[in-house]
Formats: C-alpha cells, structure tokens, sequence
C-alpha cells in the first residue's frame, strides 16, 4: 500500500472510531442509583439479595449501571421504602408490597394474601396469570413500578409466649404480623401490631407484644427469638408464601435506556432463585438448631385454622364490593388457585407424602 493511500485508510478508521466512541458512551451511560431495603444487614438472605441484585445490574452492564444497597433505617425506615421510592427519595427500593395496605389492601396480593397460594402458584399467577400487570396498575397510582424478587417460601406462624389450644387463647393477644392479615386477626378477637424486623425482638422481650412472627427458622434464628418466647407455631397462614418486590421510581424507569430496564428484570429473576434456593437451604438445619435452644414446636389447632380461614373469606368478600383493585386481583388469584390446587394434588402433594413417608422408613 503507498504511503498517500495508507494515510487515507488510517483516517477513515480513526474518524469511524471518533464517531463510534459517542454512539457506545449513549448507549450505555454511566448510571448511579440508591437502593432503599425494608431489612436489617443482619439478614443476610433477605438484604443479602439485594446486595446480589446489585451485583448482577453491575455484571450484566459491564459495571456502568452501579446500584448501591442502603438496609433499613441507613435513609428511611423499613415499613417507609414505597413512600421514598414514589417521591424519589431513592430510585428503587426492595420490600415487601403487604406492608403497604393500610394504602390500599390490594398492596397484599403482592407478597401473599392469607390462605392463598404458595411460592411456586405465587410466582406463576404473577408472571403468567396477570397478577404483575395488576399490581402495577396499582403501583402507577403511586409512581412505582414493581418486578418480583426473592421469596421467603412458606413461612413460620411466629412465636408465643403462651400456648395456643383454642380460639380463646387469641383473645387480647397482642400479636406482631406483617401486612395484611393483622384484619384477620383483629377479627378473631387479636391485637395485631406492625413492627418492622430490627424493633420485634426488644418488643418480645418486654412484653409489648405477646407473639411475634417474622419469616422462617433461619431468620428467626439470626433475631434470637426463642430467647424470648418458647413456642413456635406452624403453618404461617397469612403467608403461603413471603413474596418480595423490587419498585422503582415510574419516571426514573422511563427515562433509562432499554437494556438497563432489561437488566433490571434479569438480574431480579436471578435474584428470585437465589435467595428462595438459599431459604430452603438453610431453613431445616436451622429449625434443628432452634430445638436444641429449647424452641417447642406446635402445630396451630385445626379449630384456630378454620375459624381463621373463615375470617379471611368474609373480609375478602366485604372488600371485593368495595375495592375495585382488590376485586380484580382476588378474582384473578382465586381462579388460578382452584386450577392449581387440583393439579398440584395430582402431582406434587402425592410425591411429597410419599416422600415424606419414605424418610421416616430409613
């Protein structure tokens, strides 16, 4: 190649790549978001996520979308993380929806409604029965947009100071329980509080509350629970499942380029596994150690479930007439659970008890 032609062909390549450089740096803009948590860092399953949630917007952006975690109480509070994501406090904050319905009850069916589905239905009626698409509908009343993370599975029903043997040892009994299904137990004749994970053990300890349920055996290990109060009831009714949801700030999701809406997305689906997978990990030996501290594990009686049950049916009815949001959602998950639950008896129950009967032989 002679020298006049080289010159020119170097040219051309320097000029493409002067013109390239501009288009990259749009395409994939330098982007610092602050992520507000409902948790305390001590949980390192449910914060935990969030900081792999972080790590994986990082990866897949090759580091230019940077999401920095905050834990509860770090900006604003745990039960205050929809609040500071709407006003655009912080961009996007990790929660749980059922913390929110004294906004609007509808809020429950984003992490679970009392006696409703488990995590696997949960996550299904979400992503493929409408269930996402009508929370949003809500959330846009608020400014948010929400997409599902991790979930807790089928949670604990809290731990007593006291036994429960009937429906009279509910009476008065001040009880700390998430979201929603503090109506249902206010209706059975219960005092139901609402504190956020950090305040629920000094709470316990002073005799503020009488019973307090949180998550499952490995959480509840971690906040020294049975150090307070003895018996450890199961199931957790109000939560088949504990369903957690990434929201972001409406405009902020607007304004970011599509495959960072798009990291967004992958990287909570990642995170959904991650931490459920871990949960179901370390929640049985957990539960063995808890045993060994002196925690009596109880069964709830058949009577407390059915009148519990039938509480919950006759609000869903009353709000059902008046919410619409709620009557939307309700419709929608009642439908899916009817089909559901005559497949996963088919299937999954008959698998688990055999399996269940089989560990028992060995």
């Amino acid at each position: 190649m002679k020298r006049r032609e080289f010159l020119k062909a170097g040219g051309a390549t320097l000029a493409a790549s002067g013109l390239a450089a501009p288009a990259v740096a749009q395409s994939m803009p330098e982007v610092r978001w602050r992520y507000a948590a409902s948790w305390p860092k001590s949980l390192d399953t449910l914060y935990g996520g969030c900081e792999y949630f972080c790590k994986r917007v990082a990866e897949i952006t090759d580091n230019r979308f940077q999401i920095q975690p905050f834990a509860a109480g770090e900006i604003v509070p745990g039960l205050q993380v929809l609040d500071a994501v709407s006003n655009s406090t912080v961009e996007i904050g990790n929660t749980a929806l059922y913390y929110y319905w004294g906004k609007n009850a509808a809020f429950t069916f984003g992490t679970a409604l009392p006696f409703g589905l488990n995590t696997r239905q949960h996550i299904s009626w979400l992503l493929w029965g409408g269930g996402q698409d009508l929370l949003n509908d809500l959330l846009k009343e608020h400014n948010c947009i929400g997409i599902p993370t991790g979930s807790t599975g089928a949670q604990m029903g809290g731990w007593f100071r006291k036994e429960i043997r009937s429906m009279e040892d509910l009476k008065g009994l001040k009880f700390r329980v998430g979201g929603f299904a503090g109506n249902i137990i206010a209706k059975v004749g219960g005092v139901p509080q609402q504190i956020a994970g950090g305040d629920i053990y000094p709470a316990l300890e002073k005799g503020t509350i009488d019973a307090a349920e949180w998550v499952g055996p490995y959480d509840d290990e971690k906040l020294g629970f049975v150090k307070v109060a003895k018996y450890y009831y199961y199931p957790g009714w109000w939560e088949g499942t504990g369903q957690g949801h990434n929201v972001i700030n409406l405009d902020k999701w607007n304004a970011l380029p599509k495959h960072y809406r798009a990291a967004l997305q992958s990287a909570s689906a990642d995170t959904f596994t991650w931490v459920t997978g871990k949960y179901d990990y370390v929640n049985p030996p957990a539960l063995k150690r808890l045993l060994v501290a002196g925690a009596i594990l109880k069964a709830f009686p058949q009577e407390v479930l059915e009148a519990c049950y039938a509480a919950a049916n006759g609000i869903y009815a009353d709000l059902s007439k008046s919410n619409p949001h709620f009557n939307k959602m309700y419709a929608s998950l009642t439908a899916y659970r009817g089909e559901s639950l005559a497949w996963m008896q088919v299937a999954e129950l008959s698998f688990d008890s055999f399996m269940m009967r089989m560990r028992t032989r060995t």
